[in-house]
Formats: structure tokens, C-alpha cells, sequence
């Protein structure tokens, strides 16, 4: 279980980047921070793996204040996962793929095994792609490859940033809901944080919607079209919305031709 209490981060004397957000992320949960751009979402996902600190409040993982724990050993624990993958490109995918755990020093034997493992659970076949390296590889290609160096180190915890944000929509919506399939299989808790609303309500138990660094509201899917907090909220679900009307349309006109 990951809590947020009273998390704030400022910047500067006046300008908070995330102000007073409690928010808890149940063990298991698919939860999905969504929002404009500079709301303070990617902000908050730093936070859980102090990859920045908070200004005030606390992060518990597991009751725990990860204040009390080595960062570089908590990172190592919880996989992130970012929209530029950054894969090194001197290494080959193995390579990459097992980084985490060669730094751990665990013995080559089991990183080549778990490399191969992590592979197939993103359908790289391990045979095909082992020996390439990233400047072979398609987009989609590289952001599996990212997903797997996350889950190589066999965290509880997943940290996606706009992971799949950059790549083609067709494959886009193959690598989610490769991705969902992942996290249900290996019972992992994600945080997950896109400005798409469209992703949000495909992927998530629950969405919980920021704006200007703070939380707006959290819920179901079915919770937030049933009942908006406000006219913002209502704003960003009329987007998908939006989008199946504009598809629909879409494909009438096509079948009129």
C-alpha cells in the first residue's frame, strides 16, 4: 500500500508544484493521475521514490516513511517506468534489460534467466531480440524493452510516467493493455500518471484528477462519470466522450463512401 499524507512541494517561497495532497493506493491497486500539463502529477510520482523530496508531508509504502530508507535501495525496489524509455544504446537489450540486478550483483546465470523471463512477459522473444540493441528496435519495441528492465528486479510497486505517450495509437493501446495484463498477472501495485483520459478510464481501478497541484477528485471510472466534483472534472470526461463520437462519425461517413 502506498499513503500520501498532506504532500506538498514547493519551489521558491510561493510557487507549490503539489499542495496538501492525501491520497492512499490500495496494495494491488491501478491507480492513474491525470490532469493538464503542470498540475503536479509527474511531481507526486517522483515523490514516492524520492527521486525528489517533499517539502512537507510524508510518503508511506507498506507503513513505512520512505524518508527511513536508502533512496538508491528503495528505487532499486520499485520499478519506474518513463515516457523517454532511455535505454543505453551501447548496451544490447539483455544488457539493458538485466542492469538493475547486474548493480544488485546477482550472478550472471540468474540475470540471464530473469532477462529472459521479463522478455517473454512483454513478448520479446528473448532468441530475437536479446543480441539487438535499441537503434534496432521500433519505438514500441523500446518501450517494451523499458518495461521489462522495470520489472526484472521483481518490484511490488510500479511507476509509469507517460509511458506509452510517445508511440504510435495502435500500438499504444496494444502496450497498455499488454501492460494491464502484466500488473493483474503479477499482482503489482501501479501509479500510473498520463494527461490522457481516454487511457485513464481504459486502464484504471481507480482515476484520481489534479489540477494546479491539487487533488480534485478520485474514483471509479463509473464514480467519475456518474458524479463530477465540478465543471473541470466534467471537462475532462466529456473528452472520451468526445473522441467515441468523433470515431463514430468517422466511421459512418467512411461506410456512406
Amino acid at each position: 500500500m502506498i499513503e500520501l499524507r498532506d504532500l506538498t512541494k514547493e519551489y521558491g517561497a510561493s510557487v507549490a508544484a503539489v499542495y496538501d495532497l492525501n491520497l492512499v493506493v490500495e496494495t494491488g491497486e491501478f491507480l492513474v493521475l491525470v490532469g493538464p500539463s503542470g498540475c503536479g502529477k509527474t511531481t507526486t510520482l517522483t515523490m514516492i521514490n524520492r527521486l525528489i523530496d517533499p517539502t512537507r508531508g510524508a510518503v508511506f509504502i507498506d507503513g513505512a516513511d520512505v524518508r527511513a530508507s536508502d533512496p538508491v535501495h528503495l528505487r532499486r525496489h520499485i520499478g519506474f517506468v518513463f515516457q523517454d524509455v532511455g535505454l543505453f544504446p551501447h548496451m544490447t537489450v539483455a544488457e539493458n534489460t538485466g542492469i538493475a540486478l547486474r548493480l544488485q550483483g546477482v550472478g550472471r546465470g540468474e540475470v540471464d534467466e530473469r532477462v529472459n523471463e521479463t522478455l517473454a512477459l512483454v513478448r520479446l522473444s528473448p532468441a530475437e531480440f536479446r543480441g539487438r540493441y535499441p537503434a534496432a528496435l521500433s519505438g514500441g519495441q523500446r518501450q517494451r524493452v523499458g518495461v521489462a528492465r522495470a520489472l526484472a528486479a521483481k518490484p511490488s510497486i510500479m511507476l509509469m510516467d507517460e509511458p506509452f505517450g510517445a508511440i504510435d495509437p495502435l500500438i499504444r493501446d496494444e502496450l497498455s493493455s499488454d501492460y494491464r495484463q502484466i500488473h493483474d498477472a503479477l499482482g503489482l501495485t501501479t501509479v500510473l500518471v498520463t494527461h490522457d483520459m481516454t487511457e485513464a478510464f481504459l486502464l484504471a481501478d481507480r482515476v484520481a484528477l489534479m489540477r494546479d497541484g491539487r487533488l480534485v477528485q478520485v474514483g471509479t471510472p463509473d464514480e467519475l462519470f456518474a458524479q463530477p466534483a465540478d465543471d473541470f472534472v466534467r471537462m475532462m470526461i466529456d473528452s472520451p466522450r468526445r473522441r467515441a463520437q468523433a470515431l463514430g462519425d468517422a466511421m459512418r461517413v467512411g461506410g456512406a463512401k
